[in-house]
Order: structure tokens, then C-alpha cells, then sequence
């Protein structure tokens, strides 16, 4: 008790035992929770911008939709942690430190803090939900994790073209073929460079103003739609959705 009230009052407390604590909407922004004992603690909603949460323990802790902008969650122990729908934008956490955490729906993911896989796997997910916006950032993460995965090129750029990204989404199909050609996948490079020549013939002359324009753009998404076989693979399970 005197730990919570202490933190609460101060927002430092080092070495804080608050296991099983109740701190939702607690505002612990810039708060010093170096190795706090937080486990099982309720941390929904709590505002923890900029918190030093090093080492600290926080195995099946709630951080339901918490805002960690900016904390250091480096060493920390995220054992079946739910970080669902929090913000963990420029916040710094040890590589892979979330593969025994619940993330679906956070946003600001650092690229390291999973590895490949889960975050492929994840787009997929996200994909199949036609959330392609969300799709399209985790398939960015996985690439920044592993940037010669072909597949995910093929599946961002698909995320690309879902939400109006055209020209980024060429590009991404141009880099995967290349991906597949140093592979000595030649079909598969072809096949990308095919999809995106098309996309690009199509969306040229869906600029021309000649009245089928929406005609075209189907045509466009049935293209990047036909590589979705190529794209939307899982690698391996993950804990993390």
C-alpha cells in the first residue's frame, strides 16, 4: 500500500512492488518503474508517456489501450502481457521482447520488438479482415525486420493498392521481383513484373478521362488481387494476435 501510494503521489518508485495493483487512467507519465514489481497489475488506459519501465516485471500486466509514447521497456518481462490497441510509438523495447505478449492492435510497434514471422503473420490477419491500412504498416515492420523477404513486398504492395497507394505499390512488386529473380524464382519474378506493368497500363489510362475510369480500377485491383496466392502465406505460429 504504501508503494502505491507512493507512486501515485510521486510517480517514482523504484523497485515498487505493486503486483496485482490497480492503476487504471493512472497518470504515471516520465514515472521512474525501474525493476517495479508489476505483475498482474491493472495499467488499462494509464498514461505512461516517457516512464522507465527497465527490468521491470510485468508479466500478465494489463497495458490495455496505455499510452507508452517514448517509455524504455528495455530488459522488461512481457510474459502474456496485454499490450492490445496501446501506443508504443518511439518506445524502446528489446529485440523480439514481444513474442509472449498480446499486441493485436498496437500501434507505433517497434520493427524490432517481434520477429519476422509474427509480423507477417499479422498483416495476414489483418489482410483477411480487410484492414489494409493496419495490413499495410505490418507488412512495412516486417519488412524493416527482414528486408529480402520477397513475400513481404508482394503482400504490402497489395496492401498498397487496397487503400489507393498506387505507385508504391508498383514499386514494392518491382523490388519483390528482383527479390525472386536473385533467388532464381523466374516465374514468380515474372509474374510481378507483369502485374505491375499491367497496373501501371491501367492506371495511365484511367488518368485519359475516356468514362470507363472505374472499369480500369477494378481491372487494377484484380491484378494486385491475383497475387494475394504468392503474398498472403504464414511462416510459422506466433503468440502475439
Amino acid at each position: 500500500m504504501d508503494d502505491l501510494v507512493k507512486v501515485l503521489q510521486d510517480g517514482d518508485c523504484r523497485n515498487c512492488r505493486l503486483a496485482d495493483a490497480d492503476l487504471v487512467h493512472a497518470d504515471l507519465r516520465d514515472a521512474d518503474l525501474r525493476d517495479a514489481r508489476l505483475q498482474r497489475a491493472n495499467l488499462g488506459e494509464a498514461q505512461l508517456d516517457g516512464a522507465d519501465l527497465r527490468r521491470a516485471n510485468l508479466s500478465f500486466t494489463s497495458l490495455r489501450g496505455a499510452s507508452l509514447r517514448g517509455a524504455n521497456l528495455e530488459g522488461s518481462i512481457l510474459h502474456g502481457t496485454d499490450l492490445r490497441f496501446a501506443d508504443l510509438s518511439g518506445a524502446r523495447l528489446s529485440p523480439n521482447a514481444l513474442e509472449e505478449a498480446h499486441w493485436s492492435g498496437t500501434t507505433g510497434l517497434p520493427a524490432n520488438a517481434q520477429n519476422h514471422a509474427a509480423l507477417h503473420n499479422a498483416g495476414v490477419a489483418a489482410a483477411e479482415s480487410d484492414r489494409w491500412k493496419q495490413a499495410e504498416e505490418l507488412f512495412g515492420l516486417a519488412i524493416r525486420n527482414q528486408p529480402k523477404s520477397a513475400e513481404s513486398w508482394v503482400a504490402r504492395g497489395i496492401a498498397r493498392e487496397q487503400i489507393g497507394q498506387r505507385e508504391l505499390a508498383i514499386q514494392d512488386f518491382n523490388y519483390a521481383s528482383s527479390l525472386y529473380e536473385a533467388e532464381g524464382l523466374i516465374a514468380n519474378a515474372n509474374q510481378l513484373q507483369a502485374a505491375a506493368l499491367s497496373m501501371q497500363k491501367k492506371a495511365q489510362k484511367s488518368q485519359g478521362g475516356n468514362g470507363i475510369g472505374s472499369a480500369l480500377l477494378g481491372g487494377v485491383l484484380s491484378t494486385s488481387k491475383a497475387l494475394m496466392p504468392l503474398a498472403m502465406k504464414l511462416f510459422m505460429p506466433t503468440l502475439g494476435l
